[in-house]
């Protein structure tokens, strides 16, 4: 009887984690700006060491010091809530207050600046793997949610930035080599069991995913594949800077102060597709926050409306277009998309950003957010330079949730044929 019960539990269980809802991140309003995972003082790619300490942080430009909370989903390989209950990969509580915030000191656009530190006496992620951090307000409604990922450093990924195999896109692809190597860990069954994620430039919505082994050398496992493993290079960023709010300079053609706070108007920028590549060193869509006459950027960098403008006559009516980078999190809602203006032939867009170094990049996305990287404004070319990253999940024979072991990291600026 017992054991009968067991087998019903368990098939419960898998059915229900079947059927569970993948978890899509939530976009902030329109008050809520500059969301970060900030490590060591840097604004960087989510993506941390089991243990690490790390900050999420963001501003309300309602000014009011409004209370949120935070809250974490555990999820496996596909983004669906883990079979974990919370006190499995969380010790202590979460739906706790961000108790961490400062109003804004001296700026002319007012905001509240919150940030919470992870692991806190509060609350500590006990397992590896994919997670989900949402934020809440007063009636626990969710304001906004960001993926973030914890691993283990159990294995070494080796990975090789190489050109495309195919002839048709070897000046327009990167092709990524690599393997999987452990000395601790005797995988069962890998191709069943091991997983990967590709990364470029730690963009999650473009990842690649379900790549094999295409064969093993003992405990290696060995991906080497022709086109399963290739991304669209792309181009390299633009950016603004406008860490002297009052400036023009570094690609903004002027400024004023019309409506209340700063506006910095951009030089037009041209589509690049049919250009030769040029080198531009950039950040690889990040941002910096930074006020040049100020000690304390968080709360006392200012914000701008920063205006955008892109000639792109072979797009005309065709396409969406959208300003996207990591200051947004490459974000497909309508507070980013262009607008034609059909008097001047140009795409245009406003959007309210906190001053600083931000690279930007324009992207074509259909309604549903997927992108037409073949197409890019600003084409596509193997001499860029972009970092990849290699993310390898694992889930033993009976284990419960997709654990990450290992993370690899490659640039192609060491590019080989």
């Amino acid at each position: 009887m017992f054991h009968t019960f067991k087998t019903f539990l368990f098939s419960l269980l898998v059915t229900v984690s079947a059927f569970a809802q993948i978890e899509k991140e939530i976009a902030p309003p329109y008050n809520i700006k500059t969301v970060s995972f900030v490590q060591n003082g840097q604004n960087i790619v989510p993506i941390f060491k089991l243990g690490d300490s790390f900050q999420l942080q963001f501003d309300d430009l309602f000014g009011n010091e409004a209370n949120y909370y935070y809250q974490f989903v555990h999820c496996d390989y596909d983004w669906k809530p883990s079979q974990l209950s919370k006190n499995e990969f969380l010790q202590g509580f979460d739906d706790q207050r961000i108790q961490d915030y400062t109003n804004s000191f001296n700026t002319l656009q007012v905001y509240s600046h919150y940030k919470v530190q992870f692991p806190n006496k509060n609350t500590q992620l006990l397992v590896s793997g994919n997670y989900m951090i949402k934020i809440l307000n007063e009636d626990r409604e969710v304001v906004f949610s960001r993926k973030f990922i914890i691993y283990e450093d159990l294995v070494s990924v080796p990975m090789q930035v190489k050109r495309a195999r195919t002839v048709q896109d070897v000046n327009y692809k990167h092709n990524i080599d690599f393997s999987v190597k452990s000395t601790t860990v005797l995988f069962q069954s890998p191709l069943k069991n091991v997983k990967i994620l590709l990364l470029q430039n730690g963009q999650l919505n473009t990842g690649i995913t379900d790549i094999k082994p295409m064969y093993t050398i003992g405990n290696d496992l060995i991906y080497k594949y022709d086109s399963e493993t290739q991304f669209w290079a792309g181009n390299e960023y633009r950016y603004f800077e406008n860490k002297d709010i009052r400036a023009a300079t570094n690609n903004v053609g002027k400024i004023d102060s019309n409506g209340g706070i700063y506006n910095a108007h951009l030089y037009t920028d041209n589509a690049r597709a049919k250009n030769q590549y040029t080198y531009s060193p950039d950040f690889n869509g990040n941002f910096v926050v930074k006020n040049l006459n100020v000690e304390n950027n968080e709360i006392e960098a200012d914000y701008a409306w920063v205006f955008f403008s892109l000639s792109a006559p072979a797009y005309y009516g065709k396409s969406d277009i959208y300003v996207t980078g990591m200051f947004n999190n490459y974000a497909f809602t309508p507070e980013y998309k262009m607008d034609y203006n059909e008097t001047k032939g140009i795409y245009e867009k406003a959007i309210m950003i906190k001053q600083g170094f931000t690279n930007y990049a324009y992207a074509i996305a259909d309604k549903n957010g997927k992108i037409d990287a073949e197409n890019a404004i600003d084409g596509n070319f193997y001499q860029t330079e972009s970092n990849y990253f290699g993310i390898v999940y694992y889930r033993e024979n009976n284990q419960r949730y997709d654990r990450v072991i290992g993370k690899g990291l490659a640039s192609s600026t060491d590019i080989t044929n």
